[in-house]
């Protein structure tokens, strides 16, 4: 059985029948759809996947940073005057 990650659950019928009533009684917080009891998808508020957006951005740019820290020794040496 899969673990549902959210405090809140609906089913897709309950969700088709009054999705804005759900949605205001979760407070902004994730709610898992589950279809035959298990979830199905998840809905979050747009805020929250903007701002998991933004985190899986930086934590792309933070690995390729290492990655090119690691290549120092070829790396040129250049005087902003040259810029």
């Amino acid at each position: 059985m899969r673990q549902v990650l959210a405090d809140f659950s609906v089913s897709i019928s309950e969700l088709k029948k009054n999705p804005s009533s759900l949605l205001s009684q979760a407070s902004g917080s994730p709610i898992a759809v589950l279809n035959h009891n298990k979830p199905a998808a998840y809905l979050i508020p747009a805020e929250t996947y903007e701002a998991l957006m933004d985190m899986i951005e930086d934590y792309e740019l933070s690995k390729l940073v290492e990655e090119r820290r690691g290549d120092k020794e070829q790396a040129i040496a250049v005087s902003l005057d040259d810029l």
